[in-house]
């Protein structure tokens, strides 16, 4: 398929064996309503690309961090591969545009879902992994997507938490309200802005009221570190 070709360009990984990256790409939705066996849906190579980008990631990790105690790289870990992290770096693929999900996905918005497309994300790193035969082109994928900023992916994954502690140490209080939302049913993007007081510091838009949230959340912490006194300026 010649649109398949433009998301391995974008990949940077051609596959011998083109059948396991349309697999990788297979819904069980799609998979069920043609009739296709339901071990062609992804979720098989999902399990396996899971275990594959942990190693590599935990392996990126200890060698980045010498100093860190195993409760701080799993915290780092997990931010880095949550499924937000992994849906924000398949953004740069345009993924969603290659998922195959079934009529009732689609109306429901389903190939823009985070799980879906976390999901996904690690059925391809699985099926590059038994196409190339080793961890080598599979580390090379992930270390282009998914480790190419990890200090911004863990900012980005704990934004909340972080925001509320640093106003909390000033004795203030953050709260979030939902600014707009558009687009069908289906394909939702809401608008959310993130106030201190009654003052808006930032807003954020997502696919979900969380993951906009988040995104408010982040933008508040840059607005802060480009502005400094932002916090403090009732």
């Amino acid at each position: 398929m010649s649109h398949l070709l433009t998301l391995e360009d974008r990949m940077g990984y051609h596959f011998r064996e083109r059948s396991l990256l349309e697999c990788a790409l297979t819904h069980s939705s799609y998979a069920n309503e043609q009739k296709i066996r339901r071990t062609e849906d992804y979720e098989r190579l999902e399990f396996l690309g899971d275990a594959v980008l942990e190693m590599i990631s935990s392996a990126y990790l200890y060698r980045q961090c010498p100093q860190s105690p195993e409760g701080d790289l799993s915290r780092m870990r997990a931010a880095l591969v949550c499924e937000p992290a992994l849906a924000r770096c398949a953004l740069a693929l345009d993924l969603s545009a290659y998922i195959r999900v079934g009529r009732g996905e689609e109306q429901s918005g389903g190939r823009f879902r985070d799980s879906i497309v976390a999901d996904v994300m690690e059925a391809i790193i699985g099926a590059m992994y038994l196409d190339s035969g080793s961890a080598e082109e599979p580390e090379k994928f992930i270390r282009r997507f998914i480790l190419r900023d990890p200090q911004e992916a863990i900012l980005h994954s704990d934004a909340k938490t972080m925001l509320q502690e640093k106003v909390q140490s000033l004795g203030l209080q953050v709260h979030y309200e939902l600014l707009s939302e558009s687009g069908p049913d289906h394909d939702k993007v809401y608008r959310i802005g993130v106030f201190l007081q009654d003052r808006l510091l930032a807003e954020g838009e997502g696919r979900s009221k969380k993951t906009a949230g988040q995104e408010a959340a982040y933008a508040a912490l840059a607005r802060g570190n480009r502005e400094p006194g932002l916090f403090t300026c009732i």
